[in-house]
Parts: structure tokens; sequence; C-alpha cells
């Protein structure tokens, strides 16, 4: 069915006589339009008064800084140290898998995800002959953009002639992947290379006078043996021992049963040997090289070195850190600090 739209006529339209000025005007009475004007009035008065607070609202505005979002920074270059840990990190697994490979599937396997090239070779030899007891990068260089050498010490076993004999390999490694995808890969077999040059030489030269036996009145001695006890063999409170602002954890659970100091050396212009040190003033502090022994369980007479700041404060001796390093007779402060 269609539907269809009927025309409606449209009524006669009725001539005016007043003519047309393009203009419509309105009947509004004398009252009524003075009215209006009156609003009119205002209205333009309140708009000149408003100008002024507007442009200096307009002014203020402008001053104030505009928030921008904040814009994610470039990526910086790292140091050649911090970015040679991941190559390090994989050059040591690629040596102890290449060590004990065979020719098993899964040996096979395992060493090309590491190796790409390793799929087209074959192996003579059975898996697991030999293992790596230990895998440690000794040396990392950067040959160019994204790509290493890594040397490599490790200690094989296994082996009847040499069992236990530490070896060197050289291996490229060369990053894989996109941005943010990381990935390394081995570009050919290590090679089984020298000692490098370096790895062995004379002992640093520490800034610390010479090592003496504890003496037991020393209340720096006393702060420092009950400090480890408490620290490593989990005797008494180790907060009783800390400096103020120290944050130290005792070693949990406890890894021996009782440690011993045996000797200590003083760093800078430290008690002459053999003399009991009196608790000075407070604020000042020392730095001693600390030698301990730690009996536990399964260990005997465990010798281990620590490097001890300690601060007075109330009479009496505090720990006030455990430094990450004794300090070198070469380092800047190793004579007035």
């Amino acid at each position: 069915m269609k539907w269809r739209r009927e025309e409606e006529q449209a009524p006669p339209v009725e001539e005016s006589g007043v003519p047309d000025t393009g203009w419509a005007t309105t009947s509004m009475s004398t009252g009524a339009m003075a009215n209006w004007t009156a609003v009119v009035r205002w209205s333009a008065w309140g708009l000149l008064l408003a100008g002024p607070l507007l442009g200096g609202w307009a002014l203020a505005s402008a001053a104030k800084p505009v928030a921008v979002p904040p814009q994610a920074e470039a990526p910086r270059a790292q140091p050649a140290s911090s970015d040679a840990v991941a190559p390090a990190g994989f050059a040591e697994v690629y040596v102890a898998t290449y060590v004990k490979a065979g020719d098993s599937d899964a040996d096979a396997a395992e060493f090309a995800a590491l190796y790409p090239a390793a799929r087209s070779m074959s192996w003579s030899g059975e898996g697991g002959a030999e293992r790596v007891e230990s895998a440690s990068a000794v040396q990392v260089r950067q040959v160019s953009a994204g790509y290493w050498s890594v040397t490599v010490a490790a200690r094989i076993t296994g082996s009847a002639k040499d069992s236990g004999r530490v070896h060197y390999f050289q291996v490229p490694v060369k990053a894989t992947g996109g941005r943010g995808a990381a990935g390394w890969a081995a570009t050919a077999l290590p090679a089984e290379v020298a000692a490098p040059v370096g790895q062995k030489g004379a002992a640093p030269e520490l800034s610390y006078g010479a090592a003496h036996a504890p003496l037991a009145s020393d209340p720096a001695v006393q702060t420092v043996q009950g400090f480890l006890a408490a620290y490593l063999a989990g005797r008494g409170e180790l907060d009783r021992y800390l400096s103020p602002g120290t944050a130290l954890h005792a070693v949990r659970p406890a890894p021996y049963t009782a440690v011993t100091v045996t000797q200590l050396s003083e760093h800078g212009q430290g008690p002459a040997e053999g003399a009991e040190a009196q608790t000075p003033p407070d604020g000042v502090q020392r730095r001693l090289l600390v030698d301990v022994e730690g009996d536990g369980k399964h260990t005997s007479g465990r010798p281990m070195t620590y490097a001890v700041e300690l601060r007075a404060r109330d009479g009496r001796w505090e720990v006030a850190a455990l430094e990450a390093a004794p300090a070198l007779a070469t380092s800047p402060n190793s004579s007035d600090s």
C-alpha cells in the first residue's frame, strides 16, 4: 500500500496596508517600553563596570603557570659496567650448558636455545660427562653497540685428568629482540683462552693499623663482641648496640651459635696497641677492621672480617654502620675520614 501525502491548501494571505520595511514590529505599551529601556541601560552599565575586573582576571590567569602533563624522560645511556650485567650472566649460563652438552635431543635443544647455529651441529660426545661446578664472568668488553665479548672462568669437574681446574672461555654475546623485549644469543662456540691479565696480583693495601688481639676491657671491643653475637648468633637484642638512626637486622635464621672476635685493627689514629680505650665525648667515631670466627652446628672456626664504624654516645660505644667494604689505603678519604 502506498501512502500519499495530500497537499494542504494554504490560507489566503491578507494584504496589509502597512508597507514592508524589512523590520519586524510589535505592539508595546509606553510603560513596558520604559522598563525595557531601563534594563538595557543597567546591563550596559554592568558590562562597563565588569570590564576591568574581567581584564584583571584574564591577566592573572595568564600569569599562572600552566600545568603541563609530565613527559617521559628520554632513555639515558647506562654505563658499560651496568649494561654488562645481563650479557655476563648469559655467558655464564652458556658456558655451563656448553660443557655438559651431548648428543641427546634434550641437550641439543637446550644448547640451541642459547646458540641458534647449534641446530645444524652434531655432537659426538655423551652429555653430562663433565659439568661446571661454578662459573663467573671475569672480564666483559663491549665490541660494538649491543655486542659483547665475555670471558668466563669455569671450574669444571668430572674429568679424571684435571678435575676441578679452572678454565677460561671467551664468549661472544649479541643482544637480540626489539626495544623492551631484550634477549641474548651467542654468535659462536666458546673459545678456551688463557687467564686474563690482571686476574692475579698483590693484595690491595688497606688503611688500617697493625692487627692486634682484642682487649676484653676495651669498651669498643665489648660493643663489637656483643653486637656480632646478636647479629650472627641471635644472642641478645641487636638494637641495644646500635646508634639512633642505624637500621640493621640480625641474620635470620642465625647461622652460628657463637661468634668470637679474634683480632682487630684501627683506621686512622686510634688507641695505642694494647692500651685500654677510654670512652670519648659524644659524637667521636672509630672505624675498626674486625676479624671473627663463627661456630655453628656444621662449621667450626669459620673466619670472617667486618668493617665496623662505632660512634660514642652517653658514655658508651654504639655501632653506627657495617661498612660495605674496608677502607683502602689508596682511597681519597683513607687517612682522614
